[in-house]
């Protein structure tokens, strides 16, 4: 069985437990992939959203050619416990997956243009007191004589979102095979439509 999924997030909705209670969930559409190649005895390669021909280079087109298959826009590396039960060309399904089980996420963040420190690092702020002139600025940055140089990685303003995020252990609500959706509990990363990677946790 292959260890994860390539899919797009739909929206969020909600549904309802076994004891009545609403409870928000993600719907994301899992593929369906489509088995591209093997790699090695315990990996394969996974492709998603069918595309054009001049989309995609022309080495990819050699191997999409090779397999007799259709150029995919998306291709992803999985695990597989059985290679042997695993042929190129097999079409996967949302069905891998089972209500109750954590799985892990990964999406982009949706980009939220340039921030300063209290919005993109939680700062605190300066006093909202009378003579204050220092509300939402970050304060002293640099050094004094030594070393002279404001140190890397130092939080400042800047470019908010648009990132690669993971969510860990994630429970899956409901899985309709027949549709290829599944209900993820709660939020994960990313915009309506874009592009997510599910895996068995």
């Amino acid at each position: 069985m292959v260890s994860g999924m390539i899919g797009r997030k739909i929206g969020m909705g909600q549904t309802f437990d076994g004891s009545g209670r609403a409870v928000g969930v993600t719907v994301v559409e899992l593929g369906p992939c489509v088995v591209v190649q093997k790699r090695g005895d315990s990996r394969v390669q996974l492709g998603y959203g069918p595309t054009k021909e001049n989309r995609v280079s022309k080495p990819l087109m050699g191997q999409f050619k090779k397999a007799g298959l259709a150029p995919y826009r998306i291709l992803r590396d999985f695990d597989v416990d059985e290679p042997g039960s695993i042929e190129v060309g097999q079409e996967i399904r949302a069905d891998i997956f089972n209500p109750g089980e954590r799985v892990k996420v990964v999406g982009t963040s949706k980009g939220k243009g340039f921030a300063g420190v209290m919005k993109r690092w939680n700062f605190g702020g300066g006093k909202e007191t009378h003579g204050s002139r220092s509300h939402r600025i970050p304060g002293s940055v640099g050094q004094c004589a030594w070393p002279s140089r404001v140190f890397k990685g130092k939080k400042m303003p800047g470019r908010m979102g648009g990132v690669r995020v993971t969510a860990p252990r994630v429970e899956v609500i409901e899985v309709r095979s027949e549709e290829n959706l599944i209900l993820l509990k709660g939020p994960i990363p990313g915009s309506r439509g874009g592009i997510v990677f599910i895996r068995k946790s």
